[in-house]
């Protein structure tokens, strides 16, 4: 075995070490409640855009109090009443102006419809939502991980920083296509959504981005982060 196989197949058990851990310390959301409608989970991933799931929830809530979540109803609303109903979750303007034109553009290109999550091969589904504004990696992957359960394992700000930090993809190469395809590589298509949502757990509660608290993580024996960053606190 040469000496970059042997790395990758240590690599990937200490990756599967490290979900089996995170797996006995918290619990994982049931996929089938993370989506009742794609278009509804669009327009949440839209606005979660650099503000907590706390203000998310609210601004969503208030939106949904003064009208039906759909693409004709977006689309035909006053850009007034969208703003203040995002006003919560911060960037309302912007966020408003992408919410009336993705809701156009799904009325305009796919009939009002994201059925096609369903039924295109994964990378044409892909491509088709990130045509549409506002819609990048990230987001079209939340899409189709949890509301087709397509094969996908997306990389929001947590799961980039506690992979990169637990060792999982070279840091010289952290771009968002880069570390999803290594995440997929090592971590087995069923596990993705664990994944996904374990590392997002782990990120909120232990591997923060200022204060990461090393000394009572769970997989702390499993990071070769651990002593550098505890070195600079």
């Amino acid at each position: 075995m040469d000496a970059k196989n042997e790395l990758l197949n240590e690599s990937t058990y200490r990756a599967k070490l490290i979900l089996t851990t995170l797996k006995n310390i918290f619990s994982i959301p049931n996929l089938a409640d993370m989506c009742t409608d794609p278009f509804s989970l669009l327009v949440r991933t839209i606005i979660s855009q650099s503000t907590s799931e706390k203000n998310v929830r609210k601004a969503y809530e208030n939106l949904a109090s003064k009208m039906p979540i759909t693409p004709k109803n977006l689309a035909e609303a006053e850009i007034k009443d969208i703003e203040n109903s995002l006003r919560v979750a911060g960037l309302h303007r912007n966020k408003s102006i992408i919410l009336k034109r993705v809701a156009s553009e799904i009325i305009e290109r796919f009939n009002g419809s994201l059925a096609f999550i369903y039924l295109l091969p994964l990378h044409e589904a892909r491509e088709k939502l990130m045509s549409l504004p506002g819609v990048g990696p990230k987001t079209a992957d939340i899409i189709l991980l949890f509301c087709a359960g397509r094969s996908v394992l997306p990389v929001d700000t947590h799961v980039n920083r506690v992979s990169g930090r637990l060792g999982l993809f070279p840091q010289s190469k952290g771009g968002y296509e880069s570390v999803r395809a290594r995440l997929e590589e090592i971590y087995d298509p069923k596990d993705y959504f664990a994944v996904h949502m374990l590392f997002i757990a782990l990120g909120r509660s232990f591997c923060k981005a200022l204060r990461p608290l090393c000394h009572t993580c769970p997989v702390d024996a499993l990071c070769p982060s651990v002593s550098l960053i505890g070195s600079l606190q």
